[in-house]
C-alpha cells in the first residue's frame, strides 16, 4: 500500500484552468491500469474527447452485466497546483512523520486510489456475486471534465458509489453546488476631466454589484436547508479587475462570483434568473453594454436520501450519521448516473489544497477495514 502511495505522489498530475501550469494524468492512469490487471480486473481507459493528455479509467472485478447492482469505487487522478517554496518537504515524495503521511495528494486524494486497490486485492475475483468497479477520473480539480463524460452506459452493472474524498471518514449524503459567473461591463474611454467623453465601466459595475447583493438576500430569503453549517446559498464577489489609470475613464472592469446553490436549486435556472435580473441594470442611453457567461459549466448540489440504503449501510458500517458539507465533489454527475452515492474517505478537507498536505496514519485502517466491509456486503454476500 505505501509503495503504490510513494508511487502515485511522485508522478505530478497537476490540473489548471491556467494551462501554463496544466499536466496530463495518463501517468498516473496507467500506473492504477496496471495495478488492477495484474489483480484480474477488466481495465478500459477512456480519453476524453478534445482534452489531449487526460483520460479517465473504469476497472471491472466480477460480473458486469447490466443489473449486476455493484459497488463503484471513485476518486479523481488530479491535483491542485502548488508552490514548492512553501512546502518543508518534496511534495512529490511521501514523507512519513509525526504519525502523518505527507504529499501532494495524500489526502486529495490519491492515496485512496492504493488503500482501494490494496483492500480489494485481499479478495478472491471467484467470489465476487456483484462486481467491484474503481473509477478514476481526470480534471476534478479543474472543470471536472472527467466525471461530465460518464456515461449511464459504463455503470448498468452498478447500482452504489462511494467516492473518497476527504471527510475525516465521515459519511457525507449531501453537499451544495458550485456557480462560478464572468460579469463584463464595457464602456468608452476618455480624459478624466471631462465626463462626457466616455462611459464609465467601474460606475455601471457599481449598479451590477448592487443587483448581485439584491439578488444574494432574495435567494437566501426563499433558500434554507438546516442540515448545512451555513443553511443558505452563498454569493462571493470573488474579484473584479477595471481601468489602467485615475486619470482616464474606464473603459472595461470585470467582476467574477462564486454562487454556492443548495440542493433543489437548479443551475441553469439560476442563471436565466441572473440574466434576466441584469438585462435592464444598465439603461440603453448609458453607452455602457453588459456581458455574462459562465467561467464554467458548474457543479450541481447533491443530495442522497437519508433513508437510502446505502447511507443507512455506511452510517452503520462507520458509526456515523451522514452529513453535510459546503464543498463540492463529482458525486452529483455518479447520481446523474443512477447511482446511490456518497462521500467517504480519509484525512480533512482542511488540509487540502494547502502546502503540506497529509493524510493521518491512524485514519488508514479504520478506512480500509471500512470499505472490506462495505465490499463484502455488496459484492461477496
Amino acid at each position: 500500500m505505501l509503495d503504490m502511495m510513494r508511487a502515485l505522489i511522485g508522478t505530478p498530475s497537476v490540473s489548471s484552468t491556467n494551462q501554463s501550469l496544466d499536466q496530463s494524468n495518463l501517468p498516473v492512469i496507467h500506473l492504477l491500469a496496471d495495478w488492477l490487471e495484474n489483480l484480474g480486473f477488466t481495465v478500459s481507459v477512456e480519453p476524453l474527447s478534445n482534452h489531449p493528455g487526460k483520460a479517465n479509467l473504469i476497472a471491472t472485478l466480477g460480473p458486469s452485466h447490466k443489473g449486476a447492482d455493484g459497488l463503484v469505487l471513485s476518486g479523481h487522478t488530479d491535483t491542485v497546483p502548488y508552490d514548492e517554496h512553501h512546502w518543508q518537504q518534496d511534495p512529490f515524495k511521501l514523507t512519513e512523520k509525526n504519525n502523518h503521511f505527507y504529499g501532494l495528494g495524500s489526502t486529495d486524494m490519491k492515496s485512496f486510489f492504493a488503500l482501494a486497490i490494496d483492500v480489494a486485492s485481499r479478495f478472491n475475483p471467484k467470489d465476487f456475486k456483484r462486481p467491484l468497479t474503481i473509477l478514476a477520473t481526470a480534471d476534478e480539480e479543474s472543470a471536472m471534465t472527467g466525471a461530465q463524460a460518464l456515461t449511464k452506459k459504463q455503470f448498468h452493472h452498478a447500482k452504489y458509489a462511494i467516492i473518497g474524498e476527504p471527510t475525516g471518514l465521515t459519511p457525507i449524503r449531501m453537499h451544495k453546488g458550485v456557480m462560478m459567473e464572468s460579469l463584463v461591463v464595457t464602456g468608452q474611454a476618455g480624459h478624466s476631466s471631462n465626463p462626457n467623453l466616455g462611459a464609465s465601466a467601474t460606475e455601471g459595475m457599481h449598479k451590477v454589484i448592487n443587483e448581485l447583493l439584491k439578488w444574494r438576500d432574495d435567494l437566501q430569503r426563499k433558500h434554507q436547508n438546516p442540515s448545512f453549517a451555513i443553511t443558505s446559498p452563498t454569493m462571493n464577489i470573488g474579484s473584479i479587475h477595471g481601468g489602467d489609470n485615475p486619470n482616464r475613464i474606464c473603459s472595461h472592469c470585470e467582476t467574477q462570483i462564486d454562487i454556492r446553490p443548495l440542493p433543489g436549486m437548479d443551475i441553469d435556472t439560476l442563471r436565466a434568473d441572473l440574466q434576466k435580473r441584469l438585462n435592464n441594470i444598465l439603461s440603453i442611453d448609458s453607452k455602457l453594454t453588459l456581458a455574462h457567461r459562465p467561467i464554467f459549466a458548474g457543479v450541481p448540489a447533491f443530495e442522497t436520501a437519508a433513508n437510502a440504503k446505502l447511507t443507512q449501510m455506511v452510517e452503520s458500517l462507520t458509526g456515523k450519521k451522514a452529513e453535510a458539507v459546503a464543498f463540492g465533489t463529482e458525486a452529483p454527475f455518479l447520481n446523474r448516473l443512477g447511482l446511490e452515492t456518497l462521500v467517504v474517505g480519509p484525512g480533512n478537507i482542511d488540509q487540502a489544497h494547502q502546502a503540506n498536505e497529509y493524510i493521518p496514519a491512524d485514519q488508514i485502517t479504520p478506512y480500509c477495514n471500512f470499505m472490506q466491509k462495505l465490499i463484502s456486503n455488496i459484492c461477496i454476500k
